[in-house]
């Protein structure tokens, strides 16, 4: 409909109006762009103080564990972390802490009906789980900024008694076979008696931190609620390295002020003037270990509130943990709310502002979410892409680890048994780690993975690339990475080999900033990152290339439980696997640095040698592929039209592993385009090129060819030719091999009737598909690659067809699905993945998402139903999450893809 506006004062007044508010929204859109651009400077990155750094579980990891042999989930359990000081960080439900957690803000809750506190997230163990490791919890990271000026999620608490036992003992009687018993699966929800608890922050400035708790009975009746938004230091006092202690202490009757030696002193007001109680954060070595009583300890709380044990916390109101004791009598579908404010500054009037502040503060997170998702049109769309931002910011991690010093142990301390020198970490001396970190999961994976932090930073480049670009170089330096090379896995084994995709996601994270700044990128990043992942692909050459022929062997390589053996173990065939994915992961490793390279190189000409080194490293790797040594048994088995790994016996003999599995897609991500302009203006690169290519002709062979221009006059480097990539991608998209609805599966589905055995050592060995948990203990956990959809390989497979499609253009054609007669571009088919992935959180045409699989509640419930979680991996048939519930790590990769395809109908 068209409006005609008459110049006439009224009109004139609206025009003016409406410059004015498009003034303001231009203003609000740019207070976050400028905090993201201030927090990036180290001089006035003070927006960076304060964030979502506490962990969802201290308990049960690596760091806390000082058993002789390794035992941390039996070491520090969930029933020990109420009662037993962490050494090295802290856990809490929605909390926040400075930047070196030094102080820590979190909510603890009380039903009436629970035998402790909900002060923590509860879940099982790796042996508890039928299929690992589990959270048995209903809560959501709902929105976020990179700032960290706005912060929301949303906990599910039931208002009878949180069934603790029967989540150990029903899980516990389920086999691998059999799907997990949940906490809506307890039937505490079905009647609506739960509160939707909702926390929020705001800042009011950098150090001027606003929290509000919103909680709703949804049931049909009143019910009562406890909540303790709670204030404690991270101690670093029992251990005997520091004497200072801090001190939180009453000033009144709704303020406590703080006092820390570093952090400096805070107030903290709680609005209502709520019961204030203190105790310390120290081990209740009574109840835990049968020591004489001494002070009040960490658990004190739980006394005090649930056994209205007044002697339990300070009559003095100091110590070094407090809280505010709030009590409600809830009424049916009624709401209250708690307000907390903890400032540096002293605030007499410290609530007078507080709505406005958060009112602020979300305009502004909304204006900067308009501008990320302007080209979005589809509000559906648009909300699972804010929330997938959402989880990625709030995953972020306070994380410290100190190999020697826990190696060693701590002076105030008994000794650790002499056996922890032999045991795990042991090579990892060096390692010092006191950093935030973007986590995959803060309770099922609380500490960092070097391989899911690359695809981290791809989605985070998207919204704050300065924090993308810090996490990327974190893994580089000295504290980090070994002196021989190596980038550290993960705590639970250092020392295990992740796929080598750094180089990928820094190139990936220059060219988002590039495509922000108007083509201006970041080469100090890529060069800084780029001497340090040298040295890295040095480690993988001599240390994964046993005989010195270009084809790797890696190890476990993150694909665990995809193929016939533990790649991290020995074989129980003796001698090792070439690996079909780890010589494809070092192929692309290599394209990678040359193309970083190439575009260093047109800034300063001496990186035309390393771009050089790395494009012939590519070509006898790619000549590797296809032949080994002098047996001929290649990676490639033209029978089958498909790659797998071959096992090599300590006799020199070498038989292939014919599993049909991700590992012989892999070899799709070694693809890149050199453009025929970059070409002329790095002769000597060009030069060198071309008498590589006349002097080699057995390796020039063995890519597309050269002499044969692409479209635009570009050229190819890939493992594969034209005719071989159909034939790959021909199983790749076969709806009864690889590709789902949802994706493309991580085993071809042909091995559900017809499973992969191989007999040898003694034994007999068989790779079935699985398109959901896994029902193979080889690995523990809930690890599973055989049939599930996983976003980071699935996203590697889309960007690196897109790559394809550069060169090709639209007159290479290839059947989409294979047999249904329909061909499609290459980008096309990135295109229909793209789709099919997204779809797994789309409604669809029931109004059902399928990641929430059969579950009537999730699907239908109004409080419920727009709540998106983003799991590990997803069912390779149905779509509906499994594995880690909370993963939102590199499964927030879907906010790419959103973007990316913003049409759904496309």
């Amino acid at each position: 409909m068209a409006i005609s506006t008459k110049n006439t004062p009224s009109a004139n007044k609206r025009d003016s109006l409406s410059n004015a508010t498009k003034k303001q929204h231009t203003a609000i859109q740019a207070a976050e762009q400028q905090r993201i651009l201030a927090q990036s400077n180290s001089a006035t990155g003070a927006w960076r103080l304060w964030g979502p750094y506490l962990s969802e579980r201290q308990w049960g990891t690596v760091r806390e564990d000082y058993s002789a042999h390794g035992e941390a989930w039996d070491y520090f359990s969930h029933d020990h972390a109420r009662s037993r000081a962490y050494r090295w960080g802290e856990d809490g439900i929605a909390g926040i802490s400075d930047i070196t957690q030094r102080l820590c803000l979190g909510l603890a809750l009380w039903n009436g009906q629970d035998p402790i506190l909900k002060e923590r997230l509860f879940g099982l163990t790796n042996d508890q789980g039928n299929h690992g490791e589990d959270v048995k919890e209903l809560y959501y990271y709902l929105d976020a900024t990179p700032s960290h000026s706005y912060l929301k999620m949303l906990y599910k608490y039931p208002q009878q008694a949180f069934p603790y036992q029967s989540l150990v003992e029903e899980n516990g009687k389920r086999g691998k076979d059999q799907p997990e018993f949940e906490l809506l699966d307890t039937g505490l929800f079905d009647d609506d008696r739960y509160f939707d608890v909702f926390i929020e922050y705001a800042k009011a400035d950098v150090d001027d931190i606003l929290m509000r708790i919103t909680a709703h009975n949804r049931g049909a009746d009143a019910a009562p609620l406890h909540i303790l938004p709670q204030l404690w230091f991270r101690n670093t006092w029992s251990w005997g390295i520091d004497k200072d202690k801090p001190a939180l202490s009453a000033t009144g009757t709704d303020a406590i002020v703080i006092n820390h030696n570093t952090l400096g002193e805070y107030h903290c007001y709680l609005d209502d003037a709520p019961e204030l109680l203190f105790c310390d954060n120290d081990t209740n070595g009574k109840k835990l270990y049968g020591m004489e009583a001494k002070g009040y300890v960490k658990d004190a709380f739980h006394d005090a509130v649930i056994r209205n044990q007044t002697d339990a916390v300070n009559p003095d109101q100091t110590g070094s943990k407090a809280c505010g004791h709030f009590k409600f009598p809830i009424p049916a579908q009624s709401k209250v709310e708690v307000r907390l404010r903890l400032t540096r500054t002293p605030n007499a009037q410290a609530f007078s502002d507080f709505d406005q502040v958060f009112d602020t503060r979300l305009r502004e997170a909304d204006a900067f979410y308009d501008g990320i998702q302007n080209n979005i049109k589809d509000p559906e769309a648009k909300m699972i892409q804010r929330q997938a931002f959402a989880g990625m910011i709030w995953s972020k991690q306070f994380y410290y680890y100190d190999i020697p010093q826990w190696l060693n142990g701590d002076p105030g301390q008994p000794k650790p048994d002499p056996e922890r020198h032999k045991g795990r970490n042991k090579n990892w001396q060096h390692l010092n780690n006191a950093d935030i970190i973007s986590m995959p999961d803060k309770w099922e994976y609380p500490w960092y993975a070097s391989w899911d932090l690359a695809f981290h930073c791809v989605t985070l480049a998207m919204i704050d690339p300065a924090f993308a670009k810090d996490q990327l170089l974190l893994m580089t330096r000295v504290w980090y990475m070994h002196p021989n090379g190596q980038i550290p896995a993960y705590e639970w084994a250092l020392d295990d080999v992740n796929p080598p995709v750094h180089a990928w996601a820094a190139w990936e994270v220059y060219k988002t900033e590039c495509e922000a700044n108007g083509d201006i990128g970041d080469l100090d990043f890529l060069e800084r990152v780029m001497h340090k992942l040298i040295l890295n692909f040095t480690w993988w050459v001599n240390r994964k290339d046993a005989d010195g022929n270009n084809v790797f062997q890696g190890g476990f390589l993150g694909l665990d439980n995809v193929g016939v053996f533990d790649r991290s173990a020995p074989l129980p065939t003796g001698g090792y696997i070439n690996q079909a994915d780890g010589t494809s992961w070092m192929a692309m490793y290599c394209l990678n640095l040359m193309r970083i390279a190439l575009e260093l190189a047109l800034h300063n000409r001496v990186y035309e040698d390393i771009a050089t080194k790395f494009f012939e490293h590519f070509l006898y790797i790619a000549k590797a592929m296809t032949n080994i040594g002098d047996q001929s048994i290649g990676l490639w088995h033209e029978e089958d039209a498909f790659f797998y790994d071959v096992l090599r016996f300590p006799n020199g003999e070498m038989t292939p592993l014919k599993v049909r599995s991700m590992v012989g897609l892999i070899p799709l991500y070694a693809v890149e385009i050199i453009e025929p302009e970059m070409l002329e203006r790095l002769p000597d690169f060009k030069r060198r090129l071309e008498w590589f290519l006349n002097y080699r002709p057995d390796l020039a062979g063995l890519v597309s060819h050269w002499n044969e221009p692409g479209r635009g006059n570009r050229c190819l480097l890939s493992l594969l030719r034209g005719h071989r990539m159909k034939q790959i991608l021909r199983r790749m998209l076969d709806e009864t091999e690889f590709l789902s609805d949802y994706g493309v599966r991580s085993l071809s589905r042909a091995h559900l009737d017809h499973p992969y055995v191989f007999s040898g050592g003694g034994q007999s060995l068989t790779v079935k598909y699985q398109p959901a948990e896994s029902e193979s203990g080889v690995f523990g956990g809930n690890s599973n690659w055989r049939g599930p959809i996983w976003f980071p390989v699935n996203y590697l497979l889309i960007t690196s067809l897109r790559r394809f499609d550069t060169y090709y253009g639209d007159d290479f054609k290839i059947e989409c699905p294979t047999g249904s007669g329909q061909y499609l571009s290459i980008n096309e088919v990135a295109d229909e993945l793209s789709l099919r992935l997204t779809r797994i959180f789309r409604k669809n045409g029931q109004g059902h998402r399928p990641v929430f699989g059969d579950n009537e509640k999730l699907q239908n419930d109004p409080h419920f139903k727009d709540y998106i979680v983003f799991h590990e991996y997803f069912h390779g048939d149905n779509g509906s999450g499994a594995g880690a519930s909370h993963q939102t790590g590199w499964t927030g990769l879907v906010a790419n893809l959103l973007a990316a395809n913003a049409d759904p109908t496309s």
